[in-house]
């Protein structure tokens, strides 16, 4: 049996993730089922940008296949803050909607609910934190890390992700290369997937949703015990939410605005992931 790696990154199962050669082991949750059911799909339809569940293992852990490759976390290198990176994720995003659009949510329990004007057939990843992405060369080619995914919709996981990697944000928190660009590589985010015009104008609305909701999951986290989202939450997070949620409402208008511009790529692209 291989040596047993810890796996850093992420916060939900801190510590309790590992690489035993070519696998990942990973704690089961409630869901479990749901989420192999989306990768065995994702599988069977030829995505190669998501891990293979390999089954369970005798410590009833899953078993994921091991993608190589680099994730991005602090301290941010420079290439992780290119454009060529973040349209590299928007891409991968979208081809991973095209993939998941096939799978019949129903029968399914599912983690989380999202909000009711979010909700639809489309399993959403909800969680493209910048650490859920492997890249090789620069650019995304992988999704990982599928516990929060739930039936959304595609305007859901592109606000969720936008947020996340343009990023929207109070200016203090905005990584020092980044700053002042937030809002112009949000337009660029969505223009690269591709997401039809009248979608574009809900961006802003569900981005700030998105940040409610996130929020709300590492408050009932903290309430249960979690010990890793406590210690971030009092280390920062909670005033740093704070901030995020007032900037957001402050510049909504402006980008809204700004999505609203037409723009030739929007026009080629099919409605088929909505």
């Amino acid at each position: 049996m291989p040596e047993e790696q810890q796996l850093h990154g992420g916060l939900t199962n801190a510590g309790k993730v590992t690489r035993v050669g070519d696998t990942v082991r990973r704690p089961q949750s409630r869901t479990s089922a749901s989420t192999h059911a989306l990768l065995d799909h994702l599988e069977r339809v030829g995505f190669d940008g998501s891990p293979r569940f390999l089954g369970i293992d005798e410590q009833g852990r899953e078993m994921l296949s091991f993608i190589p490759g680099d994730a991005v976390v602090a301290p941010y290198e420079a290439w992780a803050l290119t454009d060529e990176a973040l349209i590299s994720v928007a891409v991968l995003l979208r081809r991973y909607h095209e993939a998941v659009a096939s799978f019949d949510a129903t029968d399914h329990v599912w983690p989380q609910s999202l909000p009711s004007a979010y909700r639809g057939g489309l399993v959403t990843h909800n969680d493209p934190n910048l650490d859920n992405f492997i890249f090789s060369g620069g650019h995304a080619v992988a999704l990982i890390d599928f516990d929060l995914a739930c039936p959304g919709s595609a305007v859901w996981d592109v606000a969720c992700a936008g947020r996340l990697w343009a990023p929207l944000r109070d200016e203090r928190d905005v990584p020092q290369p980044l700053r002042g660009r937030s809002i112009g590589r949000l337009r660029t985010f969505v223009e690269a997937y591709g997401l039809p015009e009248p979608e574009r104008a809900r961006v802003s609305d569900a981005a700030l949703s998105a940040l409610d909701w996130c929020y709300r999951i590492v408050r009932d986290a903290i309430a249960d015990g979690h010990q890793a989202f406590g210690r971030q939450w009092r280390a920062g997070d909670r005033m740093r939410a704070e901030r995020t949620r007032r900037w957001i409402i402050a510049h909504r208008q402006h980008m809204q605005a700004l999505l609203a511009e037409s723009d030739a790529c929007c026009h080629t692209r099919g409605n088929e992931v909505q």
